[in-house]
């Protein structure tokens, strides 16, 4: 069995994907930037404390941009470079969908500094998270029964946070698909407005959605306390959305899980205590 450092591990892919390869056998060190608790160990990749700590004597890791920081490649260039130093054998680094479009964005940066580090790598570029709905945008769910996003009539192809970590799991667990990147998307693509509907069905009240434009959105998410650099970054992916970049169904999650994904009227109804 094996030792793997999960950074990231209280969010929706971290957790689940701990919990995955705990029940496979293996050791997990749950990487957190808050006070270590029993089973984790402290990770600050602003500070980069803790990193050489956490990745010693790992067989793998797995590594996220982190939420909130525009500057990813600076942030996320440290941990492989240790990683490389302590012979840790594979690293495996979530970034998003779209991230290769720009040779220049700081996440194509991370991302080509670990193709380049000599380690075996996986990078996974998961699409919008239906997670979103009971995170981020919950607010205007819960208060008002609405979806509020500048995202027009596009559709997107969500995907499920368990089957992203479903994927980090077998990358870390054998090198059958080794030093690939692969876009994962749910099976189908949809619009907010089916979304909505799909929402109201599964939490028995109705749930409408409503385009809004960027200049709308912009002050409620500095208000949430998001930095101007990250909210104007938001902002700009979803415009993307906008302009149907994210409607594209790949097959990634079932070539390498040998599962389909989940579709989104499983989703909502196990998520449905998070929308009360």
């Amino acid at each position: 069995m094996s030792t793997f450092l999960v950074i990231g591990a209280g969010g929706n892919v971290g957790s689940e994907l701990s919990r995955l390869l705990e029940a496979a056998g293996h050791t997990v060190r749950r990487g957190t930037s808050r006070e270590a608790g029993p089973g984790q160990v402290h990770v600050d990749l602003i500070t980069g404390t803790g990193i050489d700590a956490a990745l010693a004597g790992v067989d793998g890791a797995f590594l996220l941009s982190p939420p909130g920081h525009t500057n990813q490649d600076q942030l996320l260039g440290p941990v492989v470079d240790a990683a490389k130093a302590l012979g840790v054998h594979k690293v495996v680094l979530m970034t998003a969908m779209g991230a290769d479009a720009d040779p220049n964005g700081a996440m194509r940066k991370a991302e080509v500094h670990l193709e380049q580090s000599g380690l075996t790598w996986n990078v996974i570029r998961p699409n919008w998270f239906m997670q979103n709905f009971h995170t981020f945008w919950l607010h205007g769910i819960k208060t008002a029964g609405v979806i509020q996003l500048p995202t027009g009539t596009a559709k997107g192809s969500f995907i499920d946070a368990r089957d992203v970590a479903a994927v980090a799991a077998v990358l870390l667990q054998g090198d059958t698909h080794a030093n690939r990147a692969f876009d994962l998307t749910g099976d189908d693509a949809l619009d907010h407005d089916q979304v909505a509907v799909l929402l109201s069905q599964a939490l028995g009240r109705t749930i409408r959605y409503e385009d809004i434009t960027p200049e709308t959105m912009r002050p409620g998410l500095l208000a949430a306390g998001l930095p101007a650099d990250y909210a104007d970054f938001l902002l700009t992916i979803l415009h993307f959305f906008k302009l149907g970049y994210a409607e594209r169904v790949t097959s990634a999650v079932r070539d390498i899980t040998g599962a389909a994904p989940r579709r989104f009227t499983t989703y909502a109804p196990d998520y449905r205590t998070a929308f009360a």
